[in-house]
């Protein structure tokens, strides 16, 4: 009788799902970077030094992802530092008022064999508006790679100073690895 118990014990712990049934993923932050490049009569370049991002799953499917980023505004650098003052000045950035800068996805949606479309909510200096970024995967094998995508905006849909032709690109590197779970399923359509 002992064993009999003994076996419909481990044999129902055996039979208990994993506790990790989506794919678990950690952002690598060394290995990655958000830059932006704005484009007007008088360009620049530049990137953030703090920010913080997530990826997760709610299955096993890539279009389960929610992504979300967020960067501290007043981490903006520029080449030589000599732009970054007027940058988080309240004209621009307003980083006393609005000191984050975020992404949140909503929806995403796979458009190649290695592209998404991931739909979301953009906001900056307190300013939230629908926004896509278009996102590129570079598998590594072994559960880990690297996302890169880019976000466009005008900036005077935000409210900051300047010409309404004064476009931005923000880029974003993202270097992620597998840390848990089953591997993503890819889509049969772009296999």
């Amino acid at each position: 009788m002992r064993l009999l118990v003994m076996c419909l014990i481990a044999s129902a712990l055996l039979s208990l799902p994993s506790v990790a049934q989506v794919p678990v993923f950690q952002v690598t932050p060394v290995q990655s970077s958000i830059r932006f490049n704005v484009r007007s009569s008088r360009p620049l370049t530049g990137n953030f030094e703090k920010w913080n991002a997530t990826l997760t799953f709610a299955s096993r499917d890539p279009t389960s992802a929610v992504m979300n980023v967020e960067i501290q505004a007043a981490s903006v650098y520029t080449p030589g530092g000599k732009n970054d003052d007027k940058l988080k000045s309240r004209e621009l950035l307003d980083v006393q008022q609005n000191p984050t800068i975020s992404f949140k996805s909503d929806k995403v949606v796979q458009t190649g064999k290695t592209t998404f479309d991931v739909d979301g909510t953009f906001t900056m200096r307190g300013v939230s508006k629908p926004a896509t970024l278009n996102l590129v995967i570079a598998d590594q094998g072994g559960g880990g790679g690297y996302a890169q995508g880019i976000l466009s905006f005008n900036r005077s849909d935000f409210g900051m100073a300047g010409n309404s032709d004064n476009s931005v690109e923000v880029d974003l590197n993202i270097k992620v690895e597998q840390v848990s779970g089953p591997q993503l399923i890819r889509s049969k359509r772009f296999r």
